[in-house]
């Protein structure tokens, strides 16, 4: 799995080291020549490291080299960050930028002595790296050319991309019909019949058994349709509360004991006619299949349980029937499918006989299972000529077991053919359990914190590159189930067999998690090792604390902080406006928060700043300056002028014009000098908005109110203006339960490698504010909309959408 990440950390380190901010940093501390040498040192190890990674699968040798390699570049980077971070605390940098006034600091400051210290650090690494490539010479690496690769950008699908998949499911109308008479015809003597449906990864097991779900005849067959993915932790509980959260769409209280649970069940379920798919089942054991099968048994007659699982035991074990077998698809329908994605681009042709004979010699080693010919075939349709196509058959498929099931050698060679910045994207992804719901646009800012982002085109954002670049994955089938709701989030999913793939990557350092969960009497333990090991953090997601302690700014080199969901969270210190390099700060469902920091105008880096559902009083004076912004949930009019200049009017949303997605602004009622206030916020100037809220909570003694004064880009998609009672002041206790996060385990102990991303969890999180109904009720009194302002589309509050399963056309299993 390391395979070209390492050359793509060289060549980052290269083009920092090269850089013109880099060089004059190091001629104003003094380090400038060993600057160079190091540069120079990593110029001629990055030579040879295409072969090093070449050779690594078979030599333990040079795998051990490599580790070493990689160890001392991520400790590069870091001394690099620490460099920028420094020049921009001492106001040496804008950004990327000399400031006019560095000649003045060196006048008045002796710059000799962070020079020194960096110096020593530098000439320590460089005496690594020297060591690390006289070891090279010693394992007879060779130069190897390096394929070039067109620009990302270059190479990006010509049309959008819609995530839409085209048509119905290959080659399993067999398999859905065999289903259906199995729930619709077959007559059981038991009132719940269990169907197992077994198969290797990758079948479509999943995709088939939602198929069947979504049927129309199914759906008006069942009083009842329940879904739950199980997993690896066959835990009785936790698909007890799931398939209640099935049912009712809300998860059941967090304090219920099981007796409570089975009770709510029984409730639910008893009498009903039935059917409740069991995804993706492992467990083994009977006894523990029969606790739960004894919860699921008062279902009316013709009620039935489809199991998905890959073991011929588990279908023993759940049921006496003889299970449903998904077998790989058949050579037409294979071929189909192949033809399908691998001829999509363009780039080969179709009608070609010499690219449909390799192409047929090809998918007879996919052995008809659907998620191989589509990843192999995802990454045929990048390549352009017979020879590449002819080089991927013999050269590499060739290599690898052609047992069948032994499916993941297979998924790897689509992963040695992502370009470099992509394998990072994707490994990362390791870090969070099978079948968990992605938030594109937060992993996307995680990628871009943890520097895999590049941006080639000042012109486009990178928040865009980085949307493009998952883009890229879905169409090389690495991630699936991608779907857009009301909100315009999106999800998606990483299969089992996937993300089995991200997980053989584990070894990076930069991409390790230590998930810390804690008891209430651990938590100031849990700061300080966080704050005495996490130096070098980039990411972090801390969730269920009271407080944010004042040395946090110590963790200069973070990008991305997200302390949403903590209910308890009454303040912020000030000290968080001295972590410059801070690119997100999520502040999400924090309903006792009311003040944001002064001085956050300190935060120049600052692209995102989500305050969804806080109990903000006031926005700090200062936040105007913040023109990086992309993102600001939520504008608060001072309501009694009580914070007097600390407090920012809207004349600060002036030149914020480039925040995107929804922007609230509230209290509006509040605002004195309307008209000259409404026009000095600029609303017209953010074209990139796509939702505004406009709420006329409170009322001055200015009479000249007018929407007009808040005229939006035309390039707006929905506009609401609200009224709110002076009572409904915070959210209000409408509960909806958290998305599950990423696993929890001990505290790592002192000495081991620190990772750049840390998640600490709390083990019992409290519900979150479910934002939809928050929407609804806010809307409940709406002022009225000037008539010129009918061409901005204006659209009602989306409707409330049922939870489904995932799109029926992905084949997962």
């Amino acid at each position: 799995m390391a395979e070209g990440i390492a050359f793509e950390i060289a060549g980052k380190l290269i083009s920092e080291l090269s850089s013109h901010v880099m060089e004059q940093l190091g001629l104003w501390w003094n380090f400038k020549d060993d600057h160079d040498d190091l540069k120079s040192t990593i110029s001629a190890i990055k030579a040879v490291l295409l072969d090093a990674e070449k050779q690594s699968v078979t030599s333990e040798l040079v795998k051990d080299w490599l580790a070493k390699l990689k160890d001392a570049m991520y400790d590069v980077e870091d001394l690099l960050d620490d460099v920028r971070t420094e020049a921009l605390r001492k106001n040496l940098m804008s950004g990327n930028k000399f400031t006019k006034e560095v000649r003045v600091y060196f006048s008045r400051s002796n710059p000799f002595t962070y020079g020194l210290k960096m110096g020593r650090k530098i000439k320590a690494i460089k005496a690594r790296f020297t060591s690390i490539q006289s070891q090279a010479s010693m394992l007879n690496l060779v130069q190897r050319d390096h394929p070039v690769e067109t620009s990302f950008m270059a190479k990006r699908r010509r049309q959008t991309h819609s995530f839409v998949s085209k048509g119905e499911i290959t080659g399993r109308d067999d398999d859905k019909a065999a289903l259906l008479r199995l729930l619709l015809e077959f007559q059981s003597e038991e009132n719940v019949y269990v169907i197992p449906m077994v198969g290797i990864g990758g079948l479509g097991k999943t995709a088939l058994a939602q198929l069947v779900y979504n049927d129309e005849i199914v759906k008006n067959h069942f009083e009842l349709r329940m879904w739950v993915c199980v997993s690896d932790v066959f835990d009785v509980r936790t698909i007890v509360e799931n398939i209640i959260k099935s049912v009712t769409h809300q998860a059941p209280g967090q304090n219920l004991e099981m007796d409570q649970l089975q009770k709510q069940l029984r409730d639910k379920i008893d009498g009903q006619k039935y059917l409740l798919v069991l995804d993706d089942i492992w467990n083994e054991e009977r006894e523990l299949w029969i606790s739960l099968k004894k919860l699921l048994m008062g279902g009316a007659k013709g009620s039935r349980i489809i199991v998905t699982t890959r073991s011929k035991k588990v279908a023993k074990v759940t049921s006496n029937c003889r299970p449903h077998v998904l077998r790989g698809l058949s050579g037409d329908d294979a071929w189909f499918l192949f033809k399908e994605i691998a001829f999509e681009q363009g780039s080969a042709d179709s009608t070609n006989s010499g690219f449909v004979e390799i192409g047929k010699q090809i998918l007879e080693r996919c052995h008809g299972v659907p998620l191989v010919i589509r990843t192999i075939a995802s990454t045929l349709s990048f390549k352009e000529t017979e020879t590449e196509w002819l080089s991927f058959k013999d050269n590499e498929l060739a290599r690898i077991s052609q047992r069948y099931g032994d499916i993941l050698p297979t998924l790897r060679l689509s992963y040695d053919h992502l370009p470099s910045h992509l394998k990072h994207c994707f490994a990362y992804c390791r870090l969070y359990p099978k079948d968990y719901k992605f938030d594109v646009q937060t992993l996307v800012r995680i990628w871009i914190a943890l520097g895999f982002v590049k941006q080639s085109n000042p012109s486009e954002s990178l928040e865009e590159i980085g949307f493009e670049y998952f883009k890229c994955l879905v169409e090389r089938s690495f991630f699936q189930e991608v779907a857009e709701d009301q909100f315009w989030r999106v999800t998606c999913k990483m299969h089992d067999l996937m993300h089995d793939l991200a997980e053989s990557g584990k070894k990076l350092r930069s991409l390790l998690c230590y998930g810390v969960s804690f008891g209430e009497n651990r938590r100031d333990a849990i700061w300080d090792w966080i704050i005495s090991n996490g130096r070098c953090l980039r990411v972090l997601e801390y969730n269920g604390l009271e407080f944010v302690p004042r040395s946090i700014h110590k963790l200069k080199h973070l990008r991305y902080l997200d302390l949403s969901e903590n209910y308890l969270l009454k303040i912020l210190p000030k000290s968080i406006c001295k972590m410059q390099n801070l690119q997100v700060l999520k502040l999400d469902f924090c309903p006792q928060l009311e003040e944001l920091p002064k001085k956050i105008e300190k935060l120049e880096n600052l692209t995102h700043l989500p305050c969804v559902s806080c109990a903000l009083t006031h926005m700090p004076r200062g936040i105007g300056k913040l023109t990086s912004l992309q993102t600001l949930s939520m504008f608060v009019v001072d309501e009694d002028g009580s914070h007097g200049t600390a407090a920012a009017d809207l004349s600060e949303l002036s030149q914020l014009n480039n925040l995107r997605g929804e922007l609230k602004i509230t209290n509006l009622g509040f605002v004195r000098n309307a008209r000259e206030k409404f026009k000095a916020a600029n609303l017209k100037g953010k074209q990139h908005l796509r939702e505004l809220i406009l709420e006329w909570r409170g009322a001055s003694d200015d009479e000249e109110k007018s929407l007009e004064d808040l005229q939006p880009h035309p390039n707006l998609k929905e506009l609401r203006a609200q009224t709110r009672s002076p009572s409904d002041t915070k959210p209000d206790p409408e509960l909806q339960d958290l998305e599950p996060r990423p696993g929890s385990g001990p505290i790592p102990e002192p000495g081991l490698d620190l990772a750049q991303v840390i998640r600490v969890l709390n083990p019992k999180p409290k519900p979150v504010v479910s934002r939809r109904r928050q929407q609804q009720r806010n809307s409940r009194a709406a002022v009225t909309v000037p008539a010129r302002l009918a061409p901005l589309r204006l659209h009602p509050p989306a409707p409330t959408v049922t939870p489904s399963v995932p799109n029926q056309t992905n084949q997962r299993k």
